[in-house]
């Protein structure tokens, strides 16, 4: 099987349009990764179910997972009422970061459909339904992209030029030693069945736990999807990824890291 079709990245010019994205999946779980998102929360948690609810899903799992913020997120969150979805909230007290908050919620997810995305708005809640339908039509992983034709971002304000550049740059530099055929290996926004989590953990600390995760799933033959979304600036708040040069260049360091370790092991067979 080439490169490609392996990837099973879907045309865009056949995808049915966003205002019909009707789902025949029942149930859905979302983790929502927090560190200071008071002032989002509240309106995320409504804004997913809406949308989730227009598509014709009525068993919603929310599950907020919360790196003990500050500013009391997980607080907010304990309180919130937003039916008809089900509402959880695990605030960790230690081994912070963003891929163990993740393990933590696919570990307490218990719909067969799993979703996680950021949560201060640059991922479009109204963009989960197009996900889940592509899961109807037989794919096993559906990612939301900025880098596959239709998609796009808007990074403006303060280092968000930086942002843009040092994202693009990696994407370029993964593509290019492990499968082309994939775009936007640090979205972080996808739906995913539960049976590939199981086969396949999460393993990283920030997002290149991401680009391990795609490039094993394509790997092992999961039929993985990606559509246009575009990608919005910060609603409030401050970014995770960096607030300077220095600090985003420690990030892209793990992002190598991973990309050599993946790109061995598969010379070696051993993925």
């Amino acid at each position: 099987m080439n490169e490609e079709n392996r990837s099973g990245n879907c045309p865009v010019k056949n995808f049915t349009p966003l205002d019909k994205t009707r789902t025949k999946i029942t149930g859905v779980s979302i983790i929502l990764p927090t560190l200071n998102e008071a002032g989002n929360i509240t309106s995320l948690i409504q804004h997913i179910v809406a949308e989730l609810q227009k598509a014709g899903i009525n068993e919603i799992e929310i599950i907020v997972v919360d790196d003990d913020s500050p500013d009391r997120t997980w607080e907010i969150a304990s309180r919130l009422v937003c039916p008809p979805a089900r509402i959880e909230v695990i605030r960790r007290m230690e081994n912070h970061g963003l891929t163990p908050s993740l393990s933590a919620g696919i570990d307490a997810a218990r719909q067969p459909v799993i979703v996680w995305m950021d949560c201060d708005f640059s991922h479009p809640p109204e963009r989960i339904p197009q996900m889940l339908y592509m899961l109807d039509q037989g794919f096993d992983a559906v990612v939301n992209s900025r880098y596959v034709v239709g998609g796009g971002e808007d990074r403006s304000g303060e280092w968000g030029a930086t942002q843009m550049f040092l994202s693009l740059t990696l994407n370029w530099f993964t593509r290019f030693f492990l499968d082309a055929s994939f775009a936007d290996y640090t979205s972080g926004f996808v739906a995913v069945r539960r049976a590939v989590l199981q086969e396949i953990p999460l393993h990283g600390d920030y997002g290149e736990y991401f680009v391990d995760f795609i490039f094993r799933a394509l790997r092992k033959k999961y039929r993985v999807c990606e559509l246009p979304y575009q990608a919005m600036p910060r609603s409030s708040g401050e970014s995770k990824t960096g607030t300077n040069l220095l600090q985003f260049l420690r990030r892209g360091r793990k992002y190598v890291v991973t990309v050599v370790r993946l790109r061995l092991a598969a010379m070696l067979g051993r993925l």
